[in-house]
């Protein structure tokens, strides 16, 4: 599976290159996906703009995945769907459950918002 990768100060941008992610790739896109959340800089940002299909099992997969860096107090989202792809996580009742938005900019947005979330959250608890 080739992906490119870019360090923010912040969070990450890991950008598939694939034009279609298959049932085959989601195990390694999911190993790499993952690392990010034990490694100093965990928040991520998946632009998928290169993708223009995929596998139901790796929409499962890409929901499922968001969902554990929430659990674990990061962030993950997910921007730049192309409609299809869009389209297919709408059918499979996934993109109501998922963060995602239209732009990379407004994920980058998003990202700074939930970590101002975090910070006023934490300040509540002490």
């Amino acid at each position: 599976m080739n992906v490119k990768i870019d360090t923010k100060e912040k969070f990450s941008v890991v950008s598939p290159q694939d034009s279609n992610i298959t049932v085959n790739m989601a195990a390694e896109l999911e190993d790499v996906l993952l690392k990010f959340q034990t490694q100093s800089i965990p928040h991520l940002i998946i632009n998928m703009q290169a993708v223009k299909a995929m596998d139901n099992e790796v929409s499962q997969m890409l929901a499922n995945l968001q969902q554990s860096f929430y659990e674990k107090n990061l962030s993950c989202i997910v921007c730049c769907l192309n409609a299809d792809v869009e389209n297919k996580l709408e059918e499979l009742e996934l993109l109501e459950f998922m963060n995602v938005t239209p732009t990379e900019s407004e994920a980058w947005d998003i990202m700074h918002m939930e970590e101002v979330e975090r910070e006023l959250l934490d300040d509540e608890n002490f």
